[in-house]
């Protein structure tokens, strides 16, 4: 297991301060605020610690409300809002600085045998033959609006293989195109066998790429460009089928429809062998920056 994914663990592996309360860390990121994939996977983690064991996460629904502070700590406090024969229903908020930063409600089910279809996979491209980031961002370098963001880039995610089958937004400024987007990704290294990880890992993944698409359909490359600000608003989860996140997993991502300043996308997790895994759905600030006066 390499040192990034080891950190990326031990920050998952939230400081228990009363029966109902943790505290998590933050790691360093590209952008001055706590990473908003982070916040949601360790309220998870803190919502499962609260949960019979074989009870895993079937849904969440979440709200990004304020930036967090990478420099402080996060508590996290969970209502056991429901335990019933089927369902365990929980609630997290997350708080820095006095002030709620997040909100999160999550439902768990033990597993139950029922009818079952799912969509295809869509085609893409063999994982292998795709580029790593550590391969592509320093292609890249010299569209960046500071060339350290690729090496930054890497650096953040450098605990996950993730594969781009197309060209990223930074990699084609200027050329709209359909509003699709697919991934493949894995974690740099073997994991526990302990469903509640997996989920709460893929948790973090999901806020990386998604908005990608949003982006794509007008032709901008996104944050590290300068072309756009934005940031999450809201993330839903659904998980459907078993998977684990040190195997190859592909995020068909699309957006239909960007207005208001917000932009919405939506994504399919499949596992390689074809499995629906996960669905995903988040809304984002997307704002095209305002020229400075008298420029």
């Amino acid at each position: 297991m390499n040192e990034s994914l080891q950190d990326l663990l031990d920050l998952l592996d939230l400081e228990r301060i009363e029966r109902d309360i943790f505290r998590g860390t933050s790691r360093p990121s590209v952008v001055p605020r706590v990473f908003g994939g982070q916040v949601a996977a360790q309220a998870l983690v803190a919502a499962g610690r609260t949960v019979p064991a074989e009870r895993l996460p079937h849904s969440l629904h979440a709200y990004f409300l304020r930036p967090g502070d990478p420099g402080a700590p996060i508590v996290y406090t969970v209502d056991r809002i429901r335990d019933g024969r089927s369902f365990t229903t929980r609630r997290v908020v997350a708080v820095q600085h006095g002030q709620p930063i997040f909100h999160l409600s999550a439902s768990f089910q033990a597993y139950e045998a029922g009818l079952e279809h799912q969509e295809p996979m869509p085609p893409a491209p063999d994982p292998l033959s795709l580029p790593t980031a550590a391969e592509l961002l320093p292609r890249h370098a010299h569209r960046f609006i500071d060339p350290e963001v690729a090496e930054r880039l890497a650096d953040a995610r450098a605990a996950v293989d993730l594969r781009y089958a197309d060209e990223p937004p930074f990699a084609s400024v200027g050329e709209p195109r359909e509003p699709k987007s697919q991934v493949w990704f894995r974690t740099n290294g073997k994991l526990a066998d302990d469903p509640l990880l997996h989920v709460c890992l893929v948790t973090y993944v999901s806020d990386m790429t998604l908005l990608d698409s949003v982006l794509l359909a007008h032709g901008r490359g996104g944050w590290t460009v300068g072309d756009v600000v934005g940031a999450s608003l809201d993330h839903a989860m659904w998980f459907h089928r078993p998977f684990r996140a040190d195997e190859w997993l592909l995020y068909d991502q699309e957006s239909p429809t960007a207005q208001g300043g917000r932009g919405l996308a939506r994504g399919r997790i499949f596992t390689e062998s074809g499995q629906l895994a996960v669905s995903v759905i988040q809304e984002g600030v997307v704002r095209v920056p305002r020229p400075r006066e008298g420029s």
